[in-house]
């Protein structure tokens, strides 16, 4: 019986899992969507320049890690990072058609990339809710895989502004400044370490 009842509830789990992600599709996917949400804008305000390796948490279906990759430029690189399979498959669906060859898509949670210690200029996270891992395991990982004095970039969606600038101040992040709901920290040293 309760073997049952769990894997009732596992693929109860995924089948909201993928109604998330269609549903996310659908609204990323909407070729109205750039007109009243500018994702080279957004981008630009959270500090992607030509050149610079960046990592994007939660990538969904890539509404973002084409503008991305098309901003770093062929000198850059696109880490898209996502739990969701089809969100990867998505993303790779985009850079083929398009002839994209600098960005990376990675299915992995984002507090476990696989990336190497302080090889990333820039991280972004827009427009997550929830951040699968918890985000203080994110926080920490992004820390460990930026350069030092590297960028977190980070869209409020919810909760308290005061309680993520300390959050991430917690595991060495310093707040510098607020474009909009983007808030930007740079990386320093941790307490202690």
């Amino acid at each position: 019986m309760c073997c049952r009842r769990n894997r009732r509830q596992c693929r109860s789990g995924l089948e909201t899992s993928n109604i998330a992600y269609w549903t996310i599709r659908l609204m990323h996917d909407n070729p109205l969507l750039p007109l009243v949400r500018n994702p080279y804008k957004l981008l630009k305000a959270a500090g992607l320049e030509e050149g610079q390796k960046v990592i994007e948490v939660g990538c969904g279906p890539g509404f973002f890690t084409i503008p991305a990759a098309r901003i770093v430029g062929d000198e850059g690189h696109v880490y898209a990072v996502d739990i969701h399979p089809l969100a990867v498959k998505r993303v790779k669906e985009k850079i083929k058609r398009d002839g994209i060859k600098n960005v990376k898509p990675l299915l992995a949670n984002a507090s476990d990339t696989g990336l190497s210690d302080g090889s990333i200029d820039l991280a972004f996270l827009f427009g997550l809710r929830y951040v699968s891992g918890g985000l203080a395991n994110v926080l920490c990982e992004l820390h460990r895989v930026l350069k030092s004095g590297g960028t977190l970039s980070f869209e409020k969606t919810r909760g308290s502004e005061k309680d993520l600038i300390r959050d991430a101040g917690r595991v060495g992040f310093a707040y510098s400044e607020k474009q909009g709901r983007i808030f930007l920290f740079r990386k320093t040293k941790r307490n202690g370490g």
